[in-house]
């Protein structure tokens, strides 16, 4: 089997890897045992480079039109994929071992995204100040006039906080209603992915003392559900 190629946004962290909808793939292709590489591709040059392989964009709220990472190239079927989900889909559907959409619950996750995305979405202005000092210059200035969210951007900080920590203690709420570790009880599935890999995404790109402030949160259950899921995906 030919190794999969998944298109990433290269970082100066070690690593690269910050940006939770990239981590996402990964996780489900480490957690399938599909060997796959990694390109990494500059913030700044992600709608150049995807449009050279012909990766089609994704659609903006208000119609247009926008080239972005996630993309999974899969050298042994032809498949070209854009867009976090639709790659979950699409290793699912191709690569069914190990499922990550048990007992068909593949629409039902779909609605557990978009509910965990409107309660970490609002406070996510916190984390774009740090995410210019983590990509190259270029890249930065990039970002700085791709992202339609008013400056300074560390303005109203502490309000940006107590949103986050009013979300995750909705999400720790869905947790208690599990009859295990996971969100569907004993069973491993992509929406613990979902969640996962945003943590992450704090976990490498805050910090220090930001990370260790959302660990102590609901009894240090954010800390444990990235360990948890990192471990039974052999990324640990």
């Amino acid at each position: 089997m030919l190794p999969l190629v998944l298109y990433d946004i290269l970082s100066e962290l070690p690593g690269n890897n910050w940006s939770p909808n990239p981590a996402k793939p990964r996780f489900i292709l480490s957690y399938k045992n599909l060997p796959f590489v990694t390109l990494w591709v500059e913030y700044s040059d992600i709608s150049i480079a995807m449009k050279s392989i012909g990766a089609k964009p994704n659609k903006r709220r208000d119609g247009s039109e926008v080239h972005t990472v996630p993309v999974l190239s899969d050298p042994n079927t032809g498949a070209l994929i854009t867009d976090s989900l639709e790659i979950a889909s699409y290793l699912e559907k191709t690569y069914p071992e190990k499922p990550i959409f048990p007992n068909n619950s593949e629409s039902l996750i779909c609605a557990f995204d978009s509910a965990y995305m409107s309660l970490i979405i609002p406070a996510i202005r916190t984390t774009f100040l740090r995410t210019t000092e983590i990509l190259s210059p270029a890249s930065a200035e990039f970002l700085a006039h791709s992202v339609n969210v008013p400056l300074p951007w560390d303005a109203r900080r502490d309000e940006g906080w107590e949103l986050l920590e009013n979300g995750y203690s909705t999400a720790y709420e869905w947790y208690q209603k599990s009859d295990g570790k996971w969100i569907m009880g004993d069973t491993f599935s992509y929406a613990d992915i979902i969640v996962a890999c945003w943590l992450l995404m704090y976990k490498r790109l805050l910090k220090e003392d930001e990370w260790a402030r959302i660990s102590s949160w609901n009894g240090g259950k954010w800390a444990q559900v990235l360990a948890d899921v990192e471990k039974e995906c052999k990324l640990a």
